[in-house]
């Protein structure tokens, strides 16, 4: 089984290729640079490093990526820097997502294959019509016109469930939204939910980004948890295990 990776130098995607590398799986890695990967990493036989920036390759060699893969996983993000933000390309997500798509459906197997997103549970899933107070509304316009990243990966997740949908016959889909994202050196307890169980905006929760990893790897790798998820836009958060002790 052979994933494609996306952003897998970034925080996230480096420890995404770490996981599926311990699990045994083909991880085939598009990077700029092999900086943030280790050196284990880097050297591991089970690993392809393709070093480019995504939106500098064409579609024919996107194609040629792509075949051969069971599954993609996007990790791609804006960085946090001035330009990462207000910089070209502002699209950068949403159209990683599309093209990733359209090369899918130009190699298809006959049967779907897994493309899995990682977003932010800024992102509504609005086939659940989940709610927002006025408040909330206010403050997402706000960001909407302050933060071009999260229209961005607002219109990511808004094309694999609109766009592709929900019975397309060379893609199946989840969409993983991570709250507010820290380092950890190790997995720890998290849950996963539907939709957010905290304010995402006035009382945002904490979620490792191993922790999203182990996921995004179990989503890829377990069927059972792929068939729980598919075409959803599930949430994650760690658990709090300060009450653990003593019990």
């Amino acid at each position: 089984m052979t994933t494609l990776i996306v952003g897998a130098s970034g925080a996230t995607g480096r420890l995404l290729v770490e996981q599926l590398l311990h699990r045994g799986q083909h991880v085939k890695a598009i990077v700029r640079s092999t900086d943030g990967l280790l050196e284990s990493v880097r050297s591991n036989p089970r690993l392809t490093l393709i070093l480019a920036s995504l939106p500098d390759l064409s579609d024919t060699e996107i194609i040629q990526h792509i075949r051969g893969c069971d599954a993609v996983a996007s990790c791609l993000g804006h960085n946090l820097s001035l330009m990462g933000i207000y910089g070209h390309p502002r699209r950068l997500v949403t159209d990683a997502t599309r093209r990733l798509c359209q090369a899918l459906k130009a190699t298809g197997t006959g049967e779907p294959r897994k493309f899995v997103l990682m977003n932010t549970t800024g992102s509504s899933n609005r086939d659940l019509r989940e709610p927002r107070s006025i408040g909330d509304r206010l403050v997402i316009g706000l960001i909407r016109r302050l933060l071009p990243p999260f229209v961005d990966n607002e219109r990511a997740a808004d094309y694999l469930r609109s766009q592709v949908g929900q019975n397309n016959e060379a893609i199946e889909w989840v969409t993983v939204r991570p709250d507010s994202l820290i380092n950890e050196d190790k997995v720890t307890p998290y849950e996963v939910v539907a939709s957010p169980t905290r304010n995402p905006i006035f009382d945002s929760g904490k979620t490792s980004r191993i922790n999203v990893a182990h996921f995004m790897a179990d989503l890829i790798m377990d069927d059972d948890v792929w068939k729980q998820w598919k075409g959803q836009m599930p949430v994650l958060y760690n658990k709090d295990t300060s009450q653990r002790a003593g019990s």
